[in-house]
């Protein structure tokens, strides 16, 4: 592996402050999420690899223990199969990431994080902010999980709490409301000699 230092960007014994903040910095440039459907997917895609391996090596049991320059390889808990889950989210083939993060025993942090990216690309929203939550709940200081969660609750609260736009009460209308309004439509609808539901 490359010197994780180097990778980041950051000087050697640079302070967890500096880690985070640069590791952030290169998350926003090279997420998946930025080259959907771009010809340079899989470099970014390797890059993020890289980035990750690199700041895992530097904050896993703390700078002392991760890595020393010494080291010629990082044997950390980065499972390098979610490169490829991360690959296959980014070429949309969603069906093959689920089948690649069941297979796995890991099921830490990284895999909620993606089992939570399949989740929200599906519109699965719950589901996908239940799993976000989880992979923030088991790496707190990870910024890319943070964002994910973060997104998922404001967008979640926008719904909720959209008031009684349209004469709707928060939360929306049940199909018991939609279907009433229906029979109450074709009733006025035959008062008046027309007829909006012909089966009935």
């Amino acid at each position: 592996m490359k010197n994780p230092y180097e990778v980041l960007g950051v000087k050697e014994g640079a302070s967890d402050e500096e880690i985070k903040k640069a590791y952030r910095e290169l998350v926003k440039k090279y997420h998946p999420d930025k080259y959907v459907n771009n010809p340079l997917a899989d470099l970014a895609a390797e890059k993020m690899k890289e980035i990750n391996e690199a700041y895992d090596a530097l904050t896993k049991g703390g700078n002392g223990n991760g890595y020393s320059s010494s080291q010629s390889s990082y044997g950390g808990g980065y499972n390098a199969s979610f490169n490829t889950v991360r690959a296959a989210i980014n070429s949309n083939n969603l069906a093959e990431a689920e089948r690649l993060l069941n297979s796995m025993s890991d099921r830490g942090a990284e895999w909620h994080y993606l089992y939570g990216v399949i989740c929200l690309k599906r519109g699965f929203y719950d589901m996908a902010r239940s799993h976000f939550e989880r992979a923030c709940a088991l790496d707190p200081s990870n910024p890319e999980y943070q964002n994910a969660r973060n997104s998922m609750t404001s967008s979640f609260n926008t719904y909720r709490n959209t008031g009684n736009a349209g004469g709707y009460p928060v939360g929306g209308c049940s199909t018991c409301d939609i279907c009433q309004g229906l029979l109450c439509t074709d009733c006025c609808c035959e008062c008046m000699g027309g007829d909006f539901i012909p089966c009935c």
